[in-house]
């Protein structure tokens, strides 16, 4: 067999991939970025085209460098920003409008209709998920109703739906040339369109969207033992590999995290935070603002759910500060000025850009800095601003001991924002639980070739994928439990003064 597996990680920001070898460790990679387009407030959209570019020259790239070849890769599995809903012609291949990005809050009205109606509770026992822009129901919704042509082409089949994972697949096994239509349970749980019990698309729940079934994916399973399809010799790869996993990015840290036993989790800093409790077999319908989630399926085992708190706005409140604010370089910057002072000063930032995620869900919310007096510097909003990230994980990890009765007694940690050693002991002291970090930081990709090699025999087992994780460093809790919850009161005291900011119909 080959020696390595190989990961396409297809991000809200950037698209990469790398290759593993059978210890999990990281052989090489490439990373690109792409464009966020920004119509209007609240609108984020990216180029599916540029997305697939992005892709082959990473894949192209990454081989070259290593110089290895398609025989040298068992597999290939695909992980990717979960929610973006791409719509396009199966034709031509082209699309119809850009992807519209999970962050995007252009359907705010589609989902206040569905929660002021009553079918919000539907969704909610159904698919597991609350009426929400993040979702890709009212996204595709939107496309069908306000892009021409596109009604009349789903109705006939030529218009399909894909999150990214799906429009990859297809585009890597041949496009419109014999490219599959498939998608993994944890792409499609996050649609609003899914059975969580059956893993099948659901009429009712379409029918709330008026989507047609026709353009929907088939679901198959996260590792997938009888491949999705295989890469083609003209492609990027240059030859024939079966795809064989496929796991929305999330998900995909979860496995990477080899959390595999109920009640294991690990939290995820990138863009936004994502923290995923392993529930088992059990399906467990949050009471406290969580999502329930398909955390994967392997092959023709049961599915495996989660407990998902879903964070929207954490690494990019760093982005923004250097972006918008201009008052750092580069996101590393921001640790130095923070330590440049002992505490906030009184300072938070509720980084509700476009509303609040987990466990609120409030889409009228919108950004504030509270608690500002003269004193204050621009060390003390760069420290608001790393523990906003560890106040809005608290508010999930509350929330899931809520609905599940379990307490951490460690959090497993991965991203870009671990390597902020600061943020991570502030989290760890917020918490009052170790945090843990381990030595390959890219779980998300490592997850998506876990899938992957698994469902070919390159890895047996997952107990075999245990023995491959390893602690790089851990953060122990600092702070007493008086300063811990006197810093998290004066937090939810400024999450209140972001309700209501603008009205939603």
């Amino acid at each position: 067999m080959a020696d390595f597996v190989g990961a396409l990680d297809q991000g809200t920001t950037s698209t990469r991939f790398m290759i593993f070898d059978h210890g999990g460790n990281e052989i090489a990679r490439h990373q690109l970025e792409h464009e966020q387009i920004l119509p209007q407030a609240g609108w984020v959209e990216h180029n599916p085209t540029e997305i697939w570019e992005r892709t082959r020259a990473v894949i192209q790239t990454t081989l070259r460098q290593a110089n290895l070849t398609h025989s040298d890769l068992a597999a290939m599995g695909i992980t990717n920003q979960r929610e973006t809903t791409v719509v396009w012609n199966r034709r031509t291949g082209r699309p119809y409008y850009n992807a519209i990005v999970w962050q995007d809050t252009r359907t705010d009205r589609i989902a206040a209709a569905l929660e002021r109606d009553g079918r919000g509770e539907t969704i909610r026992h159904r698919a597991g998920l609350p009426p929400a822009t993040y979702f890709s129901g009212g996204k595709i919704q939107w496309i069908l109703e306000n892009v021409d042509g596109v009604r009349e082409a789903a109705e006939s089949g030529e218009a399909i739906f894909g999150n990214i994972d799906t429009w990859v697949l297809w585009n890597l096994t041949g496009g419109v040339d014999g490219g599959v239509h498939v998608t993994d349970p944890t792409n499609a749980s996050r649609t609003m369109l899914m059975d969580l019990e059956t893993l099948d698309w659901d009429d009712q729940l379409l029918s709330f969207f008026n989507i047609p079934r026709a353009m929907l994916p088939q679901i198959r399973p996260s590792s997938a033992p009888d491949p999705y399809g295989v890469t083609r010799a003209d492609g990027p790869v240059g030859g024939e590999i079966p795809l064989s996993g496929d796991l929305g990015d999330q998900q995909a840290a979860t496995v990477g995290q080899v959390c595999f036993s109920p009640g294991e989790a690990k939290n995820t800093y990138g863009t936004g935070n994502f923290l995923l409790l392993n529930t088992g077999g059990e399906l467990v319908r949050s009471k406290a603002g969580m999502l329930t989630t398909v955390c994967y399926q392997l092959g023709d085992a049961a599915p495996v759910y989660a407990l998902e708190g879903s964070i929207a706005v954490t690494g990019s409140a760093v982005q923004w500060l250097r972006d918008q604010l201009g008052i750092i370089s580069g996101a590393a910057q921001s640790e130095a000025l923070a330590a440049q002072v002992e505490d906030n000063g009184g300072v938070y930032f509720v980084p509700a850009f476009s509303g609040l995620f987990a466990p609120y869900w409030r889409s009228d919310a919108r950004g504030a800095i509270v608690g500002l007096s003269r004193f204050n510097t621009n060390a003390h909003l760069a420290r608001a601003t790393l523990e906003a990230i560890c106040y809005q994980s608290r508010d999930v990890v509350e929330a899931m001991r809520e609905d599940s009765g379990v307490s951490l007694d460690v959090l497993k940690v991965d991203g870009g924002v671990t390597a902020n050693e600061l943020c991570m002991q502030m989290q760890a002291d917020i918490l009052g639980v170790p945090v843990s970090r381990p030595v390959v930081a890219e779980t998300t990709a490592l997850g998506a070739a876990y899938a992957a090699g698994l469902a070919v025999g390159f890895w047996n087992t997952t107990e075999e994928l245990r023995q491959n994780w390893n602690e790089s460093k851990r953060w122990n809790p600092q702070w007493d439990e008086s300063q811990r919850e006197t810093g998290y009161a004066g937090w939810r005291k400024a999450v209140e003064r972001t309700f209501g900011w603008v009205d939603v119909e």
